[in-house]
């Protein structure tokens, strides 16, 4: 049975690596779009562990990380679905590829909400892959209308 545990700033390096497999696994872009995303993130995620903008979360076994997911807290503008000013946004989910199918994304979902409603957020936002959509799903995430502009190309 895994080990739940929430990131500690000592884990950035980790939550880093973890960002990386998790993009690269979806063949989004290519390892030096990865490479410069690593050296401005594991900073960034840092700073936000140690003023707890962002909350980790790992599953372990035999003390090894085998999943893990994040949560970041946002500063939003009052909105007319939640007037607090926060908003939350789950990213970085990740499950080594021998720990999947056994459920532990669902698993670390749940924990994720779970810290959001004790918080008192009353919106969770985050973008699925192909991968994670059913899992967001069951657990009654809905599609939202985004869109995007680009302005890095």
């Amino acid at each position: 049975m895994p080990i739940f545990r929430f990131a500690t700033v000592e884990d950035a390096a980790l939550i880093a690596a973890q960002r990386h497999r998790m993009f690269a696994d979806n063949e989004l872009a290519s390892e030096a779009h990865y490479a410069a995303m690593d050296q401005e993130f594991e900073p960034w995620v840092r700073e936000r562990l140690a003023d707890g903008r962002y909350v980790g979360v790992f599953l372990e076994e035999e003390g090894a990380v085998i999943a893990s997911a994040g949560i970041f807290f946002m500063d939003f503008p009052p909105h007319w679905m939640d007037a607090q000013p926060v908003r939350a946004y789950l990213l970085n989910f990740y499950t080594a590829p021998e720990a999947r199918g056994r459920g532990l994304a669902t698993e670390l979902l749940g924990r994720c909400v779970e810290e959001c409603r004790r918080r008192n957020v009353g919106v969770v936002t985050l973008h699925a892959s192909k991968f994670g959509r059913p899992v967001y799903e069951r657990f009654g995430f809905k599609q939202h209308n985004e869109m995007v502009l680009r302005l890095n190309g």
